[in-house]
């Protein structure tokens, strides 16, 4: 129960933020919305409020932004026609719902940061954290000691005290800190990093809870290294130095259930991680999905006029055909992963 719970939130939450994002844009630039649907399958709840009609399906895995002339030979009202409108405007609309996936991921992170985590006090040099068994513990440092000077060096924030940690591997340092308004001293040798081969000594920062300004600070900082990730992972994927390790719908709920199990920090860290690989994916040139009708609206803009609509629409239908075939065989290869045929 608890797995279906948390992944009808987590999809629900995903593909409401995904159509939001076109349906808030359409209403913006004048574009005329029928239908704002979260699900697929029989309408559960429908309400009509104006020109649209907003509904909650049987299925919930997908959903869907309907617009007034988004098919080609749709001849509405030229005012709220999505076919009439700029290029850009068209761009924007289709952009706008990988776009909010990615805010998603900050908001989300940041309520990490914000409620479970904290935020770094980097312009401090108290110490938060220590990593048990390591080199700090060892020394009788404590959680709460503030560092004044490490290799008679006077170190003024954190991020000073950690590099010169981290320039003295294996060698022996004395540190001076401050426990309860007393000086003392200690000698510590930092352990070389396997990695990078800097120096640690198994500390962290002390951290501030519910600051909400630095948490979503860290939000958008962790959102890009993400994205930057799953670009590499990606290009790597693609040019064979990475094995492709890809997860359906299947999969995702498995994990999921898994997840949900350990906390709900480490659940809202996962929605944002598919959040990231949703509007990703979306915005890559695929036929059926935004990315592919992004270029095409680019090639228009670069034409100066469109491409042929009926081209257009057959190369959707065969990326969709092709789509579904690969939902299909990522879906048993899900299912063998988790050995339902056993």
């Amino acid at each position: 129960m608890l797995t279906l719970v948390a992944s009808v939130v987590i999809f629900g939450l995903l593909i409401f933020f995904h159509e939001l994002g076109h349906f808030l844009v359409a209403k913006k630039v004048g574009i005329g919305v029928i239908e704002f649907a979260i699900g697929f399958g029989p309408r559960l709840v429908r309400r009509e409020v104006g020109e649209t009609t907003y509904s909650l399906r049987a299925f919930p895995l997908g959903g869907f932004v309907r617009l007034v002339g988004e098919e080609p030979d749709d001849d509405s009202d030229e005012e709220v026609n999505f076919q009439k409108k700029s290029v850009w405007q068209r761009f924007s609309v289709i952009a706008a719902g990988p776009l909010m996936n990615f805010l998603l991921a900050i908001l989300l992170f940041s309520l990490i940061y914000f409620a479970y985590l904290g935020v770094p006090v980097y312009s401090s040099t108290a110490i938060g954290e220590l990593l048990p068994d390591a080199v700090a513990e060892e020394a009788g440092l404590l959680s709460g000691d503030r560092i004044l000077s490490i290799a008679g060096q006077e170190v003024g924030d954190w991020h000073e005290l950690v590099a010169l940690i981290h320039a003295n591997p294996e060698r022996e340092i004395q540190i001076v800190y401050e426990r309860n308004n007393e000086t003392r001293t200690v000698l510590v040798t930092p352990q070389r990093d396997a990695e990078t081969g800097d120096g640690r000594i198994g500390i962290g920062a002390e951290t501030r809870m519910y600051a909400l300004l630095p948490a979503i600070r860290m939000g958008v900082e962790h959102t890009v290294w993400f994205i930057r990730f799953i670009a590499t992972s990606m290009v790597q994927m693609i040019s064979g130095r990475m094995a492709p390790d890809v997860v359906g719908p299947v999969g995702i709920i498995s994990l999921v259930g898994e997840v949900a199990q350990t906390g709900m920090m480490n659940l809202l860290s996962l929605a944002a991680i598919i959040s990231l690989n949703l509007g990703f994916l979306n915005l890559l040139p695929i036929p059926a999905l935004d990315g592919s009708r992004l270029m095409f609206l680019a090639l228009e803009g670069l034409r100066g006029r469109p491409v042929d609509p009926q081209k257009e629409s057959f190369i959707h239908f065969v990326g969709f055909t092709l789509l579904i075939l690969l939902m299909i065989v990522i879906a048993y290869q899900d299912l063998v992963r988790l050995n339902i045929f056993n």
